[in-house]
């Protein structure tokens, strides 16, 4: 651990959540994250590795009594990935791309549907939806005028001369009290799950032996002891991969700009002919999964992990596929209603989720009940992480807090208690498969609020309590594909993998999020105000800020045709168990996934044959597996067949092949999104959007 690379890690997490709002929702472009496999953070890593080590041992050799301007060393690497990998969590997708439009959009739906108007018991007066909220859930929309509201959505009016706004043109007042609440929990829910991510790691990283493949490929690319470059950049199969791939990339960018010179390299092959012979499978939304999509880093990762995990996750969406058809066929729709309605599908993968969990925590019994009784103070042992009696420690007072919070602005203590049980155990499988799996773009749907509504049922929850849950969900877990837990999972075996001191590392870690915070939030605002609501993005300006309404406003509309509504909004505390009544086939949804993770995990102890990981039941009916289902089945055909006729030798001879994959890829994204934003600031223009990875 050196000043110059902790110094370099801060100022390119400074500089990352200064610019991915931009490059992000202003450009919209090529995300700067996206994933799990951030394009700029393992781009750039390359770029140091590949670029300014030979430059700075050309200039150590010139300037021998300048140390600060010698090549980085491996360790110095290791830290920086380390800490850029949990800033990553910040500045976009589950932070700051979902939060401020999530909580001032609604005033503005409020205000032109007309649906979102409720009429009052007695039937003589109406009152906006919004007021079902807490209000400090949500932005101040009347600020100054109402122009809170209406230069968030339409841009603030520069004076003449000016090209954007000033500091001092954003309504910071109608933000203050929605922030304070909000970010505080942010930052409390990762500080529970950061330090069970530090209690787990030992039982997954040396108990059980678990791949960390996004870690693989990082060491792969860092340099050796007393070398320039690491053993792969001397392999023949890397650069051919990486040559190849990052070609590939660079022809179709160009070929999005000049297509009448340029031939496109075909990454997706389209097969929806077939399908006409699957009646049932296109009933059941097959019909993305009819065009067989080319990924390189899923080949890669696919190649590194255990075969049965490849083809769980290649194979699961066309199993989902048949398994969805064949009840439509019956009438069973797996997708009815919104996406927090708990319909068939969220019941899968929420029993999928809970499953995983519970096998998890049996087959690590012995280390997780250490881990309790070392933080009750009943026990001292080193079978546990170092630390992890503190970290458990820690993670009760995050959670007690996180749940104060949540009873503070009105949520009783049952629901405030399960709920952030549940988004911890979601989230904490989350960490979970991206160490066992690799698959870096994970977004499974996880719609916590649909248990309770499913479970319980409306006439229990009453209006509020649903709406509250439903929106929580939304803000804060409705796209995890840059939630901080995976990042923090790979984050500690960097550490663990380049011996950075643990206390140190956690420390500079809750240091450098608050200072992404810091930058991020101010930019969002003023990029929000300087030019209005990119609309494109449909995902955050009009799914998020609409669908716990969506869900809601039903459900109160029938309790009042029933003439329960009364009654629903009375129950407190635990009264409301006494009303539950919950919805058949959510619950046998979920009942079958759970039971089907418990019997392919005994399934897989008991056989050594046994084809298909039980992440299946996890990752099978979302947007990352259908985009990446025919990528990971490649990947684990490639490994099938290496081993079999090649061996072990075989496979470990083509992994600098994998890693050159994936180089190429993150690379060529590097490449895209620094040439967009040239692009731009040179023509004025938007650039071009080209995805090396799934948007």
């Amino acid at each position: 651990m050196t000043i110059r690379a902790v110094a370099l890690s801060f100022m390119c997490a400074a500089v990352l959540c200064g610019v991915v709002y931009f490059n992000d929702a202003v450009l919209f472009q090529n995300m700067c994250i996206g994933n799990h496999m951030p394009m700029v953070v393992f781009g750039g890593l390359l770029l140091i590795v590949l670029s300014l080590n030979p430059l700075l041992h050309v200039i150590s050799r010139r300037l021998p009594g300048l140390a600060w301007l010698r090549p980085f060393r491996a360790g110095e690497l290791f830290l920086f990935m380390a800490l850029m990998l949990p800033v990553c969590a910040v500045p976009y997708s589950s932070l700051f791309r979902m939060l401020p439009r999530g909580v001032m959009l609604p005033h503005h739906f409020a205000k032109i549907d007309q649906s979102w108007k409720l009429i009052s018991a007695d039937k003589k007066t109406f009152t906006p939806a919004t007021e079902l909220l807490p209000r400090r859930m949500l932005a101040d929309a009347e600020y100054n005028d109402g122009n809170a509201l209406l230069e968030f959505l339409q841009g603030t009016p520069v004076p003449p001369g000016r090209e954007h706004i000033s500091w001092d043109m954003i309504p910071w007042g109608a933000w203050v009290d929605t922030l304070s609440f909000w970010l505080p929990q942010f930052m409390l829910i990762w500080l529970v799950l950061g330090s069970l991510a530090l209690v787990c790691h030992k039982q997954w990283a040396e108990n059980e032996h678990l791949p960390y493949p996004i870690v693989q490929f990082t060491r792969a690319m860092l340099p050796e002891s007393g070398r320039m470059l690491g053993a792969v950049f001397r392999n023949k199969l890397f650069w051919v991969a990486f040559l190849i791939v990052f070609a590939i990339h660079i022809n179709n960018y160009l070929y999005v700009y000049n297509s009448a010179y340029l031939i496109e390299f075909q990454r997706n092959i389209d097969m929806r002919p077939l399908g006409t012979l699957f009646p049932a499978f296109m009933r059941g939304g097959g019909a993305s999964l009819c065009t067989i999509r080319v990924f390189f880093t899923a080949i890669a990762i696919a190649y590194l992990v255990q075969t049965d995990v490849s083809l769980a996750i290649g194979f699961g969406p066309y199993i989902f596929a048949v398994v969805g058809g064949i009840l439509a066929g019956y009438g069973y729709s797996v997708r009815e209603g919104t996406l927090l309605t708990p319909n068939i599908m969220n019941g899968w993968v929420m029993g999928g989720f809970v499953g995983f969990f519970c096998m998890m925590i049996f087959t690590g019994r012995y280390y997780y009940l250490n881990a309790v009784k070392q933080a009750l103070g009943l026990r001292k042992t080193s079978e546990t992480t170092p630390g992890s009696a503190r970290a458990m420690r820690l993670a009760a007072v995050a959670f007690a807090a996180f749940v104060l919070n949540l009873v503070l602005v009105g949520l009783d203590w049952p629901l405030a208690l399960l709920y952030t049980a549940l988004i911890v155990i979601l989230l904490l499988v989350l960490g979970r498969i991206i160490a066992e799996t690799g698959a870096f773009h994970l977004c499974p749907g996880l719609y916590a609020c649909t248990v309770f509504v499913g479970f319980m049922g409306e006439q229990s929850l009453g209006p509020v309590a649903m709406i509250t849950l439903s929106f929580i969900t939304c803000i804060m877990m409705h796209d995890v594909r840059e939630h901080f837990m995976p990042f923090m999972v790979n984050a500690l075996e960097i550490s663990r993998q380049g011996a950075l001191p643990r206390n140190r590392m956690l420390l500079l870690t809750v240091l450098i999020i608050v200072l992404g915070m810091c930058i991020a939030a101010p930019i969002t605002l003023y990029w929000s105000y300087d030019r209005g609501i990119n609309w494109l993005d449909g995902t955050s300006t009009v799914l998020v800020p609409r669908q716990a309404f969506m869900s809601t406003i039903p459900a109160r509309n029938s309790l009042m045709a029933q003439g329960t509504l009364e009654q629903a909004m009375s129950a407190r505390g635990l009264e409301r168990f006494g009303l539950v009544k919950p919805k058949r086939p959510y619950v046998l949804a979920f009942a079958a996934t759970f039971v089907g993770v418990m019997l392919f995990s005994v399934a897989r102890l008991r056989f050594v044959w046994w084809p298909l990981h039980p992440v299946m039941f996890c990752l099978w009916p979302h947007y990352p597996g259908l985009m990446m289902a025919s990528s990971f089945i490649l990947g684990g055909c490639l490994k099938i067949i290496v081993t079999k006729y090649g061996g072990s030798r075989s496979y470990l001879l083509l992994k600098p092949l994998m890693f050159g994959l994936i180089a190429g890829d993150m690379l060529a994204g590097l490449t895209v999104i620094l040439s967009g934003a040239v692009y731009y600031f040179l023509t004025g223009m938007l650039p071009k959007t080209y995805w090396v990875l799934p948007g």
